[in-house]
């Protein structure tokens, strides 16, 4: 085979000998270091309480997001509750269960909660059965806490309609996948030489590549990726959603990883990206914890202030960034009660000085925080 007949970095002679320019990488890996403690700095400056919120609105997004990446859309609502439950923060009333979004965000935590921890198969395997609860990817049967056997034919990444389908990429064999990801896993635990959020980006391409379940391959990747970044951080605590960015670069993501998947064995390219997404995923954190900073002030502020269960659950809503704009019958809806009791809740909230009416009337009438 030469050089021309390797379409896969798998198939290469020098395969997984990952090498890139470190002078190349320096700067963004510093500028990413440095948004990183920047980020730190200000948390550890706001107090437990804080942290554990701003802990908790990183993890409920990077679990919606994990997601959307792969086209399914969870309960935000579900989501929040499900990892209150497990890190004991105080949100008041819980919504429900739900075992598909409770596997999702056992996975999440058990990765970020216990980064030190071994990663075996056997914690990948338990992974993959919480990501799939039924036993199902969708409506199809799948080999569930166990690497995929390639039954049906080879591992690809595919798109469009059946019978046109175009092929983007296909994984090794699935005969090779336990000496593959015998050598990934001890690459992963050892003491190597690549900067740690580095070896981050290099876990997440190579286990994508290796793509060894029938489903669910994208969201562990991501997965160990958020394992490694918290060995990185020296914390358990997530502060910023790598992937909450990737959904949003969704788009470059595929393409990088497309280019990647079938280049050379020199990942650069894939690592300046990684860098630049982890840079922006930081810098959007500091958004999130303005936002977690400015709720709190909220309702330290009114915190002497008797208000009745329907007013605080719509200026939570409010404060979460309400989309479109508030009026008495969206107030009713939400609330579940009249619109006269609707407008009591609101011009008690006017009166008291936290709301106030917006430009326009009658039917336009609308309400917002005030200052």
């Amino acid at each position: 085979m030469n050089s021309r007949d390797y379409v896969y970095i798998w198939q290469r002679p020098d395969w997984p000998n990952w090498r890139f320019d470190l002078g190349t990488l320096a700067g963004p890996l510093a500028e990413v270091s440095r948004a990183q403690g920047i980020l730190l700095g200000r948390l550890a400056d706001v107090g437990t309480a804080l942290r554990d919120q701003a802990s908790l609105t990183t993890l409920t997004e990077d679990v919606l997001k994990t997601s959307e990446i792969e086209g399914e859309h969870l309960d935000a609502n579900s989501v929040r509750s499900s990892i209150a439950r497990r890190l004991g923060v105080d949100i008041g009333a819980l919504t429900s269960a739900d075992r598909h979004v409770d596997g999702v965000v056992e996975m999440l935590l058990d990765a970020t909660g216990r980064c030190d921890a071994p990663l075996t198969s056997d914690r990948l395997f338990g992974w993959h059965a919480a990501l799939f609860p039924t036993g199902y990817g969708g409506l199809t049967r799948i080999r569930v806490g166990l690497f995929r056997d390639d039954a049906n034919g080879p591992m690809q990444v595919v798109s469009g309609p059946v019978g046109r389908q175009r092929v983007h990429f296909e994984a090794p064999p699935a005969a090779q996948l336990d000496a593959e990801v015998v050598r990934f896993l001890e690459w992963v635990n050892a003491s190597t030489t690549e900067p740690a959020l580095l070896k981050a980006g290099l876990a997440h391409l190579w286990f994508v590549t290796l793509h060894p379940f029938d489903d669910g391959n994208g969201r562990i990747a991501r997965a160990v990726g958020d394992l490694l970044l918290a060995r990185a951080d020296g914390s358990p605590q997530r502060f910023y959603s790598l992937s909450a960015q990737i959904q949003r670069e969704r788009k470059d993501y595929y393409d990088i990883l497309k280019r990647s998947q079938k280049g050379t064995l020199d990942v650069t390219e894939w690592l300046s990206w990684f860098l630049g997404t982890l840079h922006r995923a930081v810098g959007n954190a500091q958004h999130t914890l303005d936002t977690v900073l400015v709720k709190a002030r909220f309702w330290q502020h009114w915190a002497a202030t008797p208000l009745n269960e329907r007013q605080v659950k719509l200026l939570s809503r409010l404060l979460d960034g309400f989309e479109g704009k508030l009026s008495s019958s969206k107030w009713a809806a939400i609330a579940k009660c009249s619109p006269d009791t609707a407008l009591r809740d609101i011009n008690e909230l006017i009166a008291l000085g936290v709301l106030h009416k917006t430009a326009g009337g009658g039917r336009s009438t609308a309400y917002e925080l005030h200052g």
